[in-house]
């Protein structure tokens, strides 16, 4: 594996690969305060992808040329560059080279790079190629929008009412892979020191033990990392309309309070104190709410609708209660009151396995799904399950400095080669990429040729077996080609 600390020479200086030549012609992307400054000739970094990433890739290029020729009439135009990662990169630089330095350098010098699906490899000492790819460039958003194209089989009955963008912490949580086997001498120590040391000493974790022979991991969760994942998220909603303007924090802080919870806390926090003046929290919508439906409202009475219970309460936390609601009143009530809210960012919170269940029955309530690692992992799998399946997610690895998109789901190896995949995870992660560059008029056109060509039924076997009546199914190459033709709308 390749040095986990990528290249830095800029864009500017001259490259030199062990086995690449960079296009002739073109620009490089570059960053500015986390924001990619795009010229109109980006050269852009592409892994084809292993297994079926053979057929995916063509597909998807074929899609994304014909959508800026046709959008932008040769002012703008795509450099590709082909570089190298999982089983084709071994295949040219030796075995155990799934991530050689050359592709490392290229990612770092164009900023923006998409990608096919990556063989998790055997051997090597590599976990996982796309979790080292977002710990390399600190990609630390991964973010997965969910939303249903009219005609794909679903087995939900309304699968239209799902439009949300999943955002998932990339790189802290259990990702970090800080972890010892029940057998490792180090982790052995390491439960007797917690044992013995740690957990008396904490004084309100009573007699617990970690069982001898316990497998271990340690979760890390980080003011700076969930802040500036949450700050992403609501920096999306900003760009939505109406109640799509809307980010949830999505954690399990009633039982991980330390962790789950602080990430809840520290999102709140960010919301009203960066995002004071465009934001507004749940509890702070109902304080507002109700006295624009009763101006008359007293303290008290607005309390207890916040709070339910409120009339059983203790003297001390009823007058808690009322202070919130005299706090909010007085800090925002001018600012955020009159209805002045509504407009704003709405901030929430629900615990992870209650959304799981509300993406499906209350579906049309959510946006923007702000999460920790291993719960962003869970939820946009369920939601994209809703949607018509992985062929049909598209996914992006987002940081300050990089973006890499991808395909979410594997590689498929029995089908690779035969030209009947479906192509539309990569393709949709093509129309995050032009969404990122901000070339949306080229974006556009392909998510109206993408719909038009599965709502005419050109679908790949994958969901031409699931439709009713069955249809015939197009190739991996011919659904590209309806796309195109289908820009149109």
């Amino acid at each position: 594996m390749a040095s986990s600390t990528p290249a830095t020479t800029p864009a500017s200086t001259p490259v030199s690969y062990e086995k690449l030549v960079a296009p002739s012609q073109g620009s490089a992307i570059r960053f500015e305060a986390g924001l990619p400054i795009v010229p109109n000739d980006p050269i852009i970094p592409f892994i084809r992808g292993d297994g079926t990433g053979v057929d995916i890739w063509p597909a998807t290029q074929l899609v994304l040329d014909a959508a800026v020729a046709k959008a932008y009439g040769g002012a703008r135009k795509i450099e590709w560059f082909k570089v190298y990662a999982g089983d084709e990169a071994c295949d040219l630089y030796g075995t155990y080279q799934y991530l050689p330095q050359d592709t490392l350098t290229a990612i770092e010098t164009y900023g923006v790079a998409i990608k096919g699906p990556l063989t998790t490899p055997i051997g090597g000492g590599i976990r996982s190629l796309n979790v080292a790819l977002r710990q390399i460039f600190d990609l630390y958003c991964c973010v997965r929008p969910c939303r249903y194209y009219a005609g794909t089989p679903s087995p939900h009955k309304r699968p239209q009412d799902l439009d949300v963008i999943v955002y998932r912490e990339n790189t802290e949580d259990i990702y970090m892979g800080i972890e010892w086997e029940a057998s490792d001498p180090v982790g052995i120590e390491l439960i007797r020191h917690l044992n013995e040391t740690v957990i008396p000493a904490n004084g309100k974790l009573g007699n617990r033990q970690i069982p001898a022979g316990s497998g271990i991991g340690i979760k890390p969760v980080s003011k700076h990392g969930s802040q500036r994942h949450i700050r992403k998220a609501i920096q999306h909603a900003l760009k939505l309309e109406g109640d799509k303007r809307h980010v949830t924090l999505v954690h399990k802080g009633n039982i991980m309070k330390f962790t789950e919870g602080a990430f809840r806390d520290w999102g709140y926090e960010l919301a009203t104190s960066e995002f004071r003046d465009v934001c507004i929290t749940e509890r702070e919508s109902w304080i507002l709410g109700n006295l624009e439906g009763d101006p008359g409202l007293s303290i008290e009475a607005n309390a207890r609708l916040i709070e339910p219970g409120y009339d059983a309460l203790t003297p001390e936390k009823k007058e808690a209660i009322n202070a919130e609601v005299q706090g909010v009143l007085d800090a925002i009530g001018a600012s955020h009151g009159a209805g002045q809210w509504k407009s704003m960012v709405l901030v929430d919170d629900r615990i992870a396995d209650s959304i799981f269940q509300q993406i499906q029955t209350r579906p049309q309530e959510y946006s923007v799904l702000a999460t920790l690692n291993l719960n962003g992992d869970y939820v946009s799998d369920a939601a994209a399950a809703v949607v018509g399946g992985l062929g049909m997610a598209p996914g992006a690895n987002i940081g300050d400095r990089a973006a890499i998109f991808e395909a979410t789901h594997g590689t498929a190896p029995k089908h690779a080669g035969l030209d009947r995949i479906n192509p539309g995870s990569v393709i949709l992660s093509g129309v995050m990429m032009l969404e990122f560059m901000g070339w949306q008029e080229a974006a556009d056109l392909i998510t109206a040729g993408l719909s038009a060509a599965i709502a005419n039924k050109e679908v790949t076997y994958d969901l031409a077996r699931l439709m009713e009546p069955k249809v015939e199914s197009v190739s991996c190459s011919g659904f590209a080609q309806a796309v195109v033709r289908h820009f149109g709308g």
